[in-house]
């Protein structure tokens, strides 16, 4: 009978270790993912500001000529 409980308690104890691993797995791709979006943003952001200052720069030069 005894083996029976210790049979059983393993077989709880590996199912949640597996439940715990797959929600870090989770957590890591989500918080990956929220990272990626932020460098997207981040980097059409920088490219905004430089088509921005092209602008600026061909106005400012066009009306120089």
């Amino acid at each position: 009978m005894d083996r029976d409980r210790i049979k059983g308690r393993k077989k709880e104890l590996e199912g949640e270790a597996q439940q715990k691993w797959g929600e870090a797995k989770d957590e890591a791709r989500d918080s990956w993912e929220d990272v990626k979006d932020r460098a997207e943003d981040v980097a059409g952001e920088a490219e905004d500001r430089r088509d921005e200052r092209d602008e600026d720069e061909d106005r400012v030069g066009s009306s120089a000529r």
